[in-house]
């Protein structure tokens, strides 16, 4: 059941890292027993790896996050929060469904409540995900322009 939407538009990726942080402040734990999931949708450079840059420095993570469109998950200690301690990283883009990520554990890492994960391309897994999570759908406007609508379910 969707809960609450919001649409923003950014001009450049500055931009749009800093809405990251803003959206950072409105998050609510939908489920307290399982990690937040964050799936992001958008067409291939639509800004879902900055998106995820901007929220993982909103966490105080220092090291540089690229998507892990190879190695499919890569995992964060958050050195500061009172709600995560470790941020996943998954980039689904290669994916052909859901089934590909069973044997990397993902049902555990969804699971653990001090776990935020961020999914990008999560459309090719939407079986596994939960129903309750926030989705982030980016559209391209134009080369430095993007649309954002964020779906809190």
């Amino acid at each position: 059941m969707l809960r609450l939407a919001m649409i923003y538009r950014t001009k450049g990726a500055k931009e749009t890292k800093d809405l990251a942080k803003k959206i950072l402040n409105k998050i609510d734990r939908p489920n307290p027993k399982k990690g937040l999931v964050v799936a992001l949708e958008g067409e291939l450079g639509a800004g879902k790896t900055t998106f995820v840059q901007g929220l993982a420095r909103a966490f105080k993570i220092r090291t540089k996050l690229k998507s892990p469109t190879f190695s499919l998950i890569k995992h964060y200690e958050i050195p500061q929060s009172k709600n995560f301690k470790i941020l996943y990283h998954i980039d689904c883009y290669r994916l052909k469904d859901h089934r590909d990520l069973a044997v990397l554990g993902v049902k555990d890492i969804l699971a653990s409540p001090e776990n935020i994960i961020l999914i990008e391309w999560s459309d090719r897994i939407r079986p596994i995900l939960p129903k309750k999570l926030i989705k982030i759908h980016i559209d391209h406007i134009s080369q430095n322009e993007r649309k954002l609508s964020i779906n809190f379910y």
